[in-house]
């Protein structure tokens, strides 16, 4: 099951937010093919966010084809996004955890390491 969360400082629209939390579960493989989304109404009690916003949310991932919408039963996942097998993913992920804990024992804040991880990703640079 996915637990939503919404981060309001953080300048990403909440539909976009959503949409990668579920494509971050499929690449996890907390979701698989053959798995119902939670409906607009769970999803609208969880994050307390309009309708429209998940309705929005589920049709970009629908548009990636990730996810279908049937009528009267639901939205159902199709297929994980593109990238590596979910034990990968679950590897990488705890590798950045215990990262993130060095980085916040040294003293940055959260916001400086995002600001440190957008800056690296966007020079492109590789360990060597």
């Amino acid at each position: 099951m996915i637990v939503f969360r919404l981060n309001p400082s953080s300048g990403v629209p909440p539909y976009l937010q959503l949409a990668q939390q579920v494509r971050q579960a499929l690449s996890a493989g907390v979701l698989v093919p053959g798995d119902q989304l939670p409906t607009v109404r769970e999803v609208v009690s969880q994050v307390a966010v309009n309708p429209n916003t998940v309705f929005k949310s589920y049709r970009e991932l629908e548009r990636e084809g990730l996810v279908q919408g049937r009528p009267g039963a639901g939205t159902f996942v199709l297929r994980r996004p593109d990238g590596p097998p979910p034990g990968t993913h679950a590897r990488l992920a705890k590798g950045l955890a215990r990262w993130v804990d060095t980085a916040r024992t040294a003293g940055m804040s959260d916001s400086a390491i995002e600001a440190l991880v957008r800056t690296t990703l966007d020079r492109g640079e590789a360990v060597a």
